[in-house]
């Protein structure tokens, strides 16, 4: 009596269920292929280490004598510290905010009344305004002044009169202790 082979016959139901798997299989895995070739792509699209370096600056104000002010970088854009001397901060408190084309309290701008950190970029078309060294002329409100247009500042880097449409930037920063602050 000869032996016959199992059959090789599949019902339609079993051939159906073979072709799904089949399908969602050959699908995972192109996904996933997919991924691995793009993988090197989306990463080249992060910042490279000298960029993130540059994402933030610890800063010692200690040498900083009250009057006052430094330039760093940050980001490659010049930012303005200033130990505000008491008068300085006065005037810059003592604002009719009706006046100011880009209304903002001192309040808002500082963290500590004596430091104000800002971005020294002039807000109409970005030029550096004078006003770090002793010897820069600060304009009418003893803040900065951008000889390129006019625009002059007040203690509290807020646009006072000229061209410029907003405030000095403030950068974002905390004090790391009461001497250090992290920009960035």
């Amino acid at each position: 009596m000869a032996h016959s082979a199992p059959s090789t016959q599949v019902g339609p139901g079993e051939a159906k269920t073979r072709r799904d798997f089949l399908l969602y299989a050959t699908s995972a895995t192109g996904a996933v292929g997919t991924a691995l070739a793009l993988w090197p792509f989306i990463h080249s699209m992060n910042p490279a280490a000298d960029v993130l370096a540059l994402s933030s600056s610890d800063i010692d104000l200690a040498p900083v004598v009250p009057g006052q002010a430094i330039t760093v970088t940050w980001r490659g854009k010049p930012v303005f510290v200033r130990h505000r001397m008491p008068e300085e901060i006065t005037a810059a408190q003592n604002v009719d905010f009706s006046t100011l084309p880009d209304p903002q309290k001192d309040e808002e701008r500082v963290q500590k009344q004596n430091w104000l950190i800002l971005v020294g970029v002039c807000t109409h078309l970005g030029c550096v305004p004078l006003g770090q060294k002793t010897t820069d002329p600060r304009g009418a409100y003893n803040g900065w002044f951008c000889p390129c247009h006019g625009s002059h500042y007040d203690t509290s880097g807020r646009i006072r009169k000229g061209p410029a449409p907003l405030n000095l930037a403030v950068p974002p920063y905390v004090f790391t202790s009461d001497t250090t602050i992290r920009i960035g």
